[in-house]
């Protein structure tokens, strides 16, 4: 109503038809004494309302002469002191609502600027977005949005759960997907992150929503087949790398054994030369090992051996093999137990873990450093801290490091070898173990990586 009435010469059509109605009633009826000049100051504010403040003094002074001519047809008599103080009411009147209709256009035109620009900012943007109210009906959504509703096929009416849960059959789970949806009805004031693939197309999205103020709830649409297709082509890549690379490297592994059993015939450069041969293998056997455990990882083919296990024996036995490593760097390496409870894991991947880390840990730890492995108990779990004093990680990196073959800035730039494997592996055994991994680090200072599992019970 309020953006309606403030279309431009709407109010002073209004306000000419009622001034000239209201003159001619005080004619018809002699009610100029009756009504006075109060019966005409709406028509003088609607005129300075719509036509600004010259067009509200001139509308004051149009309704002062009306009044005047009324009275002298009709029998009211007047002085000059009423029409100084009924004209400059009239005036000051059409001028106050002509300055007040400046003001209110002046801010409708910025609004409208402010909610233009907003728009095109959100259209600009790649994601879909989309504002509900608490009841999910649609409040503001942008052209990208509209755009992927129209090529989902989404409904024209009802809530955005609703509207989403009605294309659930060309999804390739579509059970899953609308329990989803139902959850999300549900929960409203929880945010949540969810992916789902379209049957047929092979399309990838990745939904987002978050609450706002006063039960409203924000909806992002991103495509992501691009990137889930990357992905694919990746994994793939490491698979078919891991397993041209293993071919070769058991034919090298075996003449290397050949070779070894005739060693005390090599002169010392000769076994300098196999020594760097050997060393050389064991690494490439590290790398296509981490490869194919990623890959199996991704296509979620890891089994876990589950069995009581001792935490402060791992760490021993990480300590024992990193020792030759962390003697030959003079770094202090350690093992502090504090009673920790047992846990219900499998011994050959946790101590792939604990080994990766503690390797890690000594690997970028500087010559006279130290590394300290702390295993305790944390409530009613179990902890496990590999805590050295290395080169640490920069902060605007850390939310990487458990991604697939990132490495540091800082070991870049000291050209320190590695794959960048390492972490992400640590990871997603801990994951599947049903326990928790956080790195926390400082540049230049140490870094201090904590495992947490959930007891045996």
């Amino acid at each position: 109503m309020l953006s309606f009435a403030r279309r431009r010469y709407l109010f002073t059509s209004i306000a000419v038809a009622g001034l000239a109605a209201t003159w001619a009633l005080m004619l018809a009826v002699d009610w100029s004494a009756k009504l006075g000049t109060v019966a005409l100051t709406p028509w003088v504010a609607l005129l300075g309302f719509d036509l600004g403040i010259v067009g509200g003094v001139i509308g004051g002074l149009v309704a002062l002469v009306l009044w005047i001519i009324a009275t002298r047809i009709g029998s009211l008599a007047q002085d000059t002191v009423q029409l100084i103080v009924r004209g400059i009411a009239l005036v000051a009147l059409g001028a106050l609502s002509g300055l007040a209709g400046e003001r209110s256009r002046r801010q409708e035109g910025q609004m409208r600027e402010t909610t233009a620009l907003q728009s095109s900012l959100i259209d600009a943007t790649l994601d879909g977005i989309v504002l509900t109210d608490d009841d999910g009906e649609v409040l503001i959504s942008n052209k990208p949005l509209r755009v992927l509703a129209l090529e989902l096929g989404l409904p024209l009416t009802g809530t955005v759960p609703e509207r989403l849960i009605a294309i659930g059959d060309k999804m390739t789970e579509p059970e899953r997907y609308r329990e989803r949806m139902r959850e999300l009805a549900k929960a409203p004031g929880d945010a949540s992150i969810d992916e789902f693939e379209v049957a047929g197309t092979g399309r990838v999205f990745r939904g987002y929503t978050f609450p706002v103020d006063r039960g409203r709830r924000i909806w992002t649409l991103r495509e992501v087949t691009a990137d889930r297709e990357l992905d694919r082509m990746r994994d793939a890549f490491v698979a078919t790398v891991s397993h041209e690379l293993r071919t070769p490297l058991t034919s090298i592994s075996g003449f290397l054994e050949m070779m070894e059993e005739e060693e005390h015939a090599l002169g010392d450069a000769g076994r300098q030369y196999l020594e760097v041969i050997r060393r050389a293998t064991d690494r490439l056997h590290a790398l296509v090992e981490d490869l194919l455990l990623i890959a199996q990882i991704e296509a979620k083919r890891i089994e876990l051996d589950l069995a009581p296990l001792d935490l402060a024996d791992v760490a021993e036995r990480a300590c024992l093999a990193a020792r030759p490593a962390a003697t030959e760097k003079r770094i202090e390496l350690g093992v502090v137990a504090d009673r920790p409870p047992t846990v219900l894991a499998d011994a050959r991947r946790l101590n792939q873990v604990v080994d990766n880390l503690v390797s890690n840990a000594v690997k970028f730890t500087p010559e006279g450093g130290s590394v300290t492995i702390a295993v305790g108990r944390e409530g009613e779990a179990a902890r496990l801290a590999v805590t050295d004093t290395g080169i640490g990680v920069p902060e605007d990196e850390q939310k990487q490091v458990f991604s697939r073959f990132f490495r540091a800035s800082t070991a870049t730039r000291r050209a320190i070898p590695g794959t960048g494997l390492g972490l992400a592996i640590c990871h997603a055994l801990i994951e599947q173990h049903g326990g928790s991994i956080e790195f926390r680090s400082r540049e230049g200072q140490g870094t201090e990586v904590v495992v947490t599992l959930p007891a045996a019970a």
